[in-house]
């Protein structure tokens, strides 16, 4: 079902409001023809920018997604500037309603990374879904091998949902190498944490901080060794990519 997009910073961005989005994911069985849904934040536009042209597959992978949805109120907020209007709707928001009310009894779900304890959560708190899980080794972006068995994993899983939380900008390409498998099928989700946040493994940010723009922010503040170069160097990137883009586009 083709939908409207919008192109900001050089990616097409679908143009639909949460409950649609819901509602093509429903329609999805695990019969369906493959498709996969990327969720592009201020941290991946950063990184497609600036690797686009070493890594040609990630913007073919962006290019090439089924679905395209907006996770930042910074990048929405980016974009009105350009008076396109994106709607934000963050992965893990549509994780969670995805098990809330599209996920049924008897479904079977591939998870694409984690590890022993996110599967026994995800059993326990869900134990009328069926969970196959793969996990790959580290340093996914420097093993194109190791990339391909995740996505035989999926198109060879049966699933109707496969959520891929390898980070990006791996989850991204597995997502697009499996689409290149004859017979996969199903829907491939590139998400992130959104299942550890379902778990408990990682909390989410206050519901206030989630509507002020500023997920960011606490994710920062709880774990800044390993997120103060991404959110304090590489992320004030994106206002000159905006700026640019708008330059470019007048």
């Amino acid at each position: 079902m083709p939908t409207n997009r919008e192109s900001f910073l050089d990616v097409g961005f679908d143009v639909l409001a949460l409950d649609a989005l819901v509602s093509r994911v429903a329609s999805v069985s695990a019969d369906s023809k493959y498709q996969y849904l990327v969720t592009p934040n201020v941290d991946h536009m950063v990184r497609l920018h600036k690797q686009g042209e070493q890594i040609p597959e990630l913007a073919e992978a962006y290019r090439d997604a089924d679905l395209c949805v907006c996770d930042s109120k910074v990048l929405a907020r980016l974009a009105k500037w350009r008076n396109l209007e994106l709607p934000v709707i963050p992965g893990s928001d549509l994780v969670e309603l995805m098990f809330q009310g599209v996920i049924a009894r008897g479904d079977r779900l591939a998870v694409i990374g984690g590890d022993d304890s996110l599967l026994r959560g995800l059993q326990a708190r869900y134990p009328h879904v069926e969970f196959v899980q793969h996990c790959p080794p580290m340093g996914l972006m420097r093993n194109p091998a190791a990339r391909r068995e995740a996505a035989n994993f999926i198109a060879n899983s049966k699933a109707r949902f496969a959520f891929i939380c390898v980070g990006s900008p791996q989850q991204e390409l597995i997502a697009a190498e499996a689409a290149k498998i004859d017979g996969a099928r199903g829907l491939a989700l590139c998400i992130g944490a959104a299942l550890e946040f379902l778990t408990g493994d990682q909390k989410r940010a206050p519901v206030l901080a989630r509507r002020l723009g500023l997920e960011w922010a606490h994710r920062l503040l709880t774990n800044p060794r390993r997120l103060w170069k991404r959110y304090l160097v590489d992320g004030p990137a994106i206002f000159v990519l905006a700026y640019r883009w708008r330059r470019s586009a007048v």
